[in-house]
């Protein structure tokens, strides 16, 4: 380093801003920054905005002649499978997510059926966040079709949040498209603007704040809570909660024994209002990717290949998400004779199902994975009976975000170092040029049999 001494330069001292000449003076007010305006009234810190039907939305504003027609948005033209989205003009004939096809078109006899196409979704959704950022920052998103905004300063006032959950849904619809519309939900915590965006379908705009909680609350069902379904229903019910105001009443404690896990206590935080950043206590529990197999893919062979090829998808997004699995499973499901009395699958399909998992230690390589898998797959059940698998399942459970992660004995050796690596650079090839670029070669009859889906809970990067 060098040690010489810098030399002082002689230069007059700066005057004190009491000594400045008037014009100085006058030009530094303005400069000054303008004390914030106090906040009265009812406030709220977050906008969460939700996309009303989106993928029939999207395909109706593609395709202008399916508009004011009944929409069902399915994986593939066949009366087995289920509907993965409808429009509104098909909802009020009782269609809905998870309809069967054939029950679909009993219900509706219009309805027209179109095949999914995800890679316009993910289109659609780039250019709704671009749109809604145009007016306010999105947050988090949280879905293909869900983004949360926290607002602040002068945005908080309520008056000011409608107006500005008002120029959201308008800027939709001018820069996306003009069948595009969304419900927004004002709140002063995420999880109540959630509650919000769904109290008017379509097209709504509803704000909780503080002084209306209690009252609007109680006017909901149990299950209008995003995190109760069906059997968190029936397990409250048996546990004596059977409304909202019973679910009100209780106290934080209560409600902590009451769900026998700290989301009960956070619930209850949340009903209260109060909010709090859940950024560190968020993350992906698990990933899992399953795909029912075609007539001509149902051999053990290609039933193989398919599941590795879903394990190849999972692994992709547990690296790309800074996360470690500590457990793998894998579900089969196989058909069997109609005749056959057995449980009917969602898609109609008389079935006989295999589940297993095995525990690991905390891992996201593909060879760790791939070992795990096949030790699965060989103890699945054989026999004549099990000769068709129709339903493949693979998913990665007890994820563990980087900053948690344990570290083993080996991840710190050049091997592993060097597999880290490859992994990293396989995963950028892949993104960039297609899924089959660097893949195991027992894939290569399944790279059409899988293709990548949107779960609505995930926006994925297309393969």
């Amino acid at each position: 380093m060098d040690n010489r001494t810098i030399p002082a330069v002689d230069q007059d001292p700066i005057p004190e801003p009491e000594e400045w000449p008037e014009e100085l003076l006058k030009l530094r007010q303005k400069a000054q920054p303008l004390p914030p305006e106090p906040v009265s009234g009812p406030c709220v810190n977050w906008l969460f905005v939700d996309l009303n039907s989106y993928f029939a939305s999207v395909e109706q504003d593609v395709r202008p002649e399916l508009r004011g027609w009944p929409v069902g948005i399915v994986p593939m033209m066949a009366d087995t499978t289920c509907c993965i989205a409808a429009s509104y003009e098909a909802k009020a004939f009782g269609v809905k997510t998870g309809t069967l096809v054939g029950d679909a078109k009993k219900m509706c006899p219009e309805l027209v059926l179109v095949e999914a196409r995800h890679e316009i979704y993910v289109d659609y959704h780039r250019r709704i966040v671009e749109a809604v950022e145009s007016c306010v920052p999105v947050t988090a998103v949280l879905s293909i079709d869900e983004m949360a905004c926290r607002l602040m300063g002068r945005e908080r006032p309520l008056l000011a949040a409608m107006e500005l959950g008002r120029e959201v849904k308008a800027r939709i619809l001018e820069r996306v498209g003009p069948v595009m519309r969304s419900s927004v939900g004002l709140a002063t915590n995420r999880y109540l603007a959630k509650v919000a965006s769904d109290m008017e379908k379509p097209d709504g705009l509803v704000a909780l704040p503080l002084d209306l909680l209690p009252e609007a609350l109680s006017q909901l069902t149990l299950r209008d809570l995003p995190g109760i379904g069906a059997r968190t229903e029936k397990r409250l019910n048996e546990k004596g909660i059977h409304t909202m105001k019973e679910l009100m009443a209780l106290n934080c404690e209560q409600a902590g024994q009451l769900w026998g896990s700290v989301w009960g206590e956070r619930l209850w935080h949340w009903l209260q209002g109060e909010d709090f950043d859940m950024s560190e206590t968020e993350h992906l529990k698990s990933i899992s990717h399953s795909h029912v197999l075609a007539p001509d893919m149902r051999t053990a062979e290609k039933a193989w290949a398919v599941a590795h090829k879903l394990l190849h998808k999972a692994a992709m997004r547990l690296r790309a998400n800074g996360l470690w699995a500590s457990s793998i499973g894998l579900a089969v499901g196989f058909a069997v004779p109609r005749g056959e009395k057995r449980p009917v699958s969602r898609f109609g399909v008389p079935t006989r199902g295999w589940h297993e998992d095995i525990r690991l230690s905390e891992c996201r390589d593909n060879p760790t994975l791939i070992a795990a898998l096949s030790r699965l797959w060989a103890s699945k059940p054989a026999g004549p009976e099990f000769d068709q698998p129709y339903l493949i399942g693979v998913q990665l459970n007890g994820l563990v975000p980087d900053r948690l992660h344990s570290l083993n004995l080996f991840e710190g050796s050049e091997d592993e170092q060097s597999r880290t690596r490859l992994l990293e650079a396989m995963d950028q090839l892949n993104n960039k040029y297609g899924m089959s670029t660097l893949a195991p070669a027992t894939m290569l009859t399944a790279f059409k049999a899988a293709p990548t889906r949107i779960a609505f809970h995930s926006i994925p990067d297309l393969f």
